[in-house]
C-alpha cells in the first residue's frame, strides 16, 4: 500500500496542532454517533495543553504527517498497553492513516513485550477496531468532561511473529 504519509514521534512543538486536530475531529466526525452536547463536552477535554505535553513525554506517541508537514493523525499507547488515543484529521478520513498508525503502535507493543492492547473505543471507531481483531469486553459509560458518553472497553491479544 503506497502512502504519502510519514510516521514520526510527537514533539512538544506539536501540542497546539494536536489539540486542534483532536477537537475538530471529535466535533465533526464523532457527531455521527454522539449528540452536540456530548461532542462539545468530549472536545473540551483537549483544552488542557499540559496534559497533551505530559502524554508526549510518557506515552509512545506518534503522528502521521503529510507531504506539506501537516499532522493528519496521531496515536499513543502507554507502556502497560493502554491505547489512549487514535485520531485522524476530519479532512483525511478513509485514506488508511489509522491503519498505518495502528500497525506502528502494534509493532511497537510487540517489540516492547506488550502482549495485550486495551482501549476505550468510541461508537464511531468500534467498527475499525473490530476489523483489526479487537473484541468488545464491555460497553460502558465514561465521563468525558461533564457528561458520560457510551464507549467500549476493547482488547486485542498480540502474537509474536
Amino acid at each position: 500500500m503506497k502512502t504519502d504519509f510519514i510516521i514520526r514521534a510527537a514533539q512538544q512543538s506539536d501540542i497546539i496542532e494536536l489539540k486542534e486536530l483532536f477537537q475538530s475531529t471529535v466535533l465533526v466526525i464523532n457527531r455521527r454517533d454522539y449528540s452536540s452536547e456530548e461532542v462539545e463536552d468530549w472536545a473540551s477535554c483537549g483544552d488542557n495543553l499540559s496534559e497533551i505535553g505530559d502524554m508526549i513525554k510518557t506515552h509512545y506517541f506518534i503522528v502521521a504527517v503529510n507531504p506539506q508537514l501537516k499532522i493528519v493523525g496521531f496515536s499513543s499507547i502507554t507502556s502497560q498497553g493502554y491505547l489512549h488515543s487514535m485520531f485522524v484529521h476530519k479532512d483525511f478520513q478513509g485514506k488508511g492513516i489509522a491503519t498505518i498508525l495502528l500497525n506502528e503502535i502494534e509493532r511497537h507493543a510487540i517489540t516492547t513485550g506488550i502482549m495485550r492492547i486495551t482501549s476505550e473505543v468510541s461508537l464511531t471507531a468500534r467498527p475499525f477496531f473490530e476489523k483489526r481483531g479487537y473484541i468488545v469486553v464491555e460497553e460502558q459509560k465514561r465521563k468525558a468532561n461533564q457528561l458520560s458518553l457510551t464507549n467500549f472497553w476493547m482488547e486485542k491479544r498480540l502474537m509474536r511473529h
